[in-house]
C-alpha cells in the first residue's frame, strides 16, 4: 500500500478532575494524533508522549521532531506491504519509542481496514471482552481515597490501583485494605523510592497486594531483584520495560513476577507482541497499562488486551473517566461484571468525531505526497 499522506495533530485534552501521582498534577493531557492514508483508508494512531519529561525523556516537542523530521519522510510515498517494512525502515532511529509507536498505530489501523479484520484479530487477540481496572492519583486524605474507592467499586471495577509516595504510603494502603477486605488491590510508586526503603514494602506485604509496580528508579533493573527477593508481594515494572530485552533480563533476574506493557512506552504493538509472548512462555502475567490516552489510543490498549496472557485487569477505564468529551464514538464504557467489550468493527473499531478533535487541536501540520 502506496503512503499518501500522513497528519501530525498536537491535542491538549482537559482532564475531568486533576490526577496527582509522585511526579506531580496533571490537568490536562498533551499527546499527538496520527492520521496515515493509503488507499483511500485512514489510519488513526497516537503518540503518548507527554508535554513534560516526568515519566519519560520524550515529549510532545522531541517525539514531533522525530516524526517530522525522520519516520514520516522515511515512508511517505513508499510502498509499505506491512508493520515490518516500516519497523525496518526506521531501524536507524535509536530510541524515540513513543514517537515510533504512534506512527506504527496508525499503520496497524490502517492494515486491519484494508484487510477488513478489528486490530484485535489481526494482533491475535482472543478475548471478546477485558477485566478493566482503575488508577486512582493521590488524594487529599484517607476520607477522600475511601470515597473515590467506592465510587469506582459502585461503577463495576474489577481492581483498584492507589497511587504512592513517600509519606503518602503505609498507613493509605493499611486504611484501605481495613476498609475493603477482599478487593483485588495494587499500588504504583511511579519510581519515587530507594532500596533503603525495603523495611517499607516488607511491611507492606501484610496487605495482600496483588502487586507493587515500579517502587525503585525508572531505569533500574537490578536493584529490584534485590527488593523481590525479600518480598512475598510482586513486584511489576512499567517504566524500566522498554523493550524485549529489558523483559528477559527482569525475569532472568527476578527482578519482577509481573510485567506492565504500555505499547507507547515500549515502541508500539509488535514490540508489545513479543513482550506477551515471552512472558508467556516463561509464567509471567502481564496486563496493559494506560498513560491518559484518547478513544484512539485506548481503543489500541482495548485491542491489545484482549490477547491470552494479559492475566490481570489493567488501567483501561471508561472514556468518562478522564475526558468529559473524547474525540471517539462509541465511547468506552465498563459493563456491570467489570469488563470492557473488545471492538470488532474494522480497524481499531471506533470513528473519530473530527469536530472534537479539532475542538482539542493545538496545531496540526500535514505530509503529502510531492507531485
Amino acid at each position: 500500500m502506496k503512503i499518501e499522506a500522513i497528519e501530525l495533530r498536537h491535542v491538549k485534552l482537559e482532564l475531568v478532575s486533576p490526577f496527582t501521582t509522585s511526579m506531580g498534577t496533571e490537568y490536562d493531557e498533551e499527546h499527538i494524533i496520527v492520521r496515515v492514508e493509503g488507499d483511500g483508508i485512514t489510519g488513526w494512531g497516537e503518540s503518548v508522549a507527554e508535554g513534560t519529561p516526568y515519566y519519560s525523556y520524550e515529549t510532545v516537542k522531541t517525539a514531533w521532531h522525530i516524526l517530522e523530521d525522520h519516520l514520516i519522510p522515511a515512508i511517505l510515498g513508499r510502498d509499505i506491504a506491512n508493520i515490518s517494512d516500516a519497523l525496518l525502515i526506521w531501524e536507524k532511529v535509536r530510541g524515540h519509542r513513543m514517537a515510533k509507536a504512534g506512527l506504527e498505530a496508525a499503520l496497524w489501523d490502517l492494515f486491519a481496514k484494508r484487510d477488513s479484520i478489528s486490530l484485535s484479530k489481526m494482533l491475535g487477540g482472543t478475548k471478546p471482552k477485558i477485566d478493566v481496572g482503575v488508577s486512582i492519583g493521590i488524594q487529599n486524605d484517607l476520607s477522600a481515597l475511601i470515597k473515590k474507592i467506592e465510587g469506582y467499586l459502585g461503577e463495576g471495577y474489577k481492581r483498584i490501583k492507589i497511587k504512592i509516595a513517600p509519606s503518602y504510603d503505609l498507613d493509605l494502603v493499611e486504611g484501605v485494605r481495613k476498609e475493603f477486605p477482599n478487593i483485588l488491590f495494587q499500588v504504583d510508586a511511579n519510581s519515587a523510592y530507594k532500596l533503603s526503603d525495603i523495611n517499607l514494602f516488607k511491611r507492606m506485604d501484610d496487605f495482600n497486594l496483588l502487586l507493587i509496580e515500579q517502587p525503585l528508579s525508572c531505569d533500574d533493573i537490578f536493584e529490584h531483584s534485590k527488593l523481590q527477593k525479600e518480598l512475598k508481594t510482586p513486584i511489576c515494572l512499567d517504566e524500566s520495560i522498554h523493550s524485549l530485552a529489558d523483559a528477559k533480563a527482569a525475569i532472568e533476574l527476578d527482578s519482577a513476577r509481573i510485567i506492565n506493557i504500555k505499547p507507547g512506552r515500549v515502541g508500539g504493538f509488535t514490540e508489545s507482541k513479543l513482550i506477551h509472548d515471552y512472558c508467556e512462555t516463561k509464567n509471567i502475567p502481564v496486563w496493559c497499562g494506560g498513560m491518559l490516552e484518547s478513544g484512539i489510543g485506548r481503543a489500541g490498549n482495548v485491542a491489545l488486551a484482549s490477547l491470552p496472557n494479559f492475566k490481570l485487569p489493567g488501567d483501561i477505564s471508561a472514556s468518562r473517566r478522564y475526558y468529559k468529551e473524547d474525540i471517539v464514538e462509541p465511547l468506552f464504557e465498563v459493563n456491570s461484571d467489570g469488563t470492557m467489550d473488545v471492538p470488532t468493527g474494522n480497524g481499531i473499531g471506533v470513528d473519530v468525531i473530527m469536530k472534537n478533535l479539532d475542538k482539542v487541536t493545538v496545531a496540526k501540520r500535514e505530509f503529502l505526497i510531492r507531485r
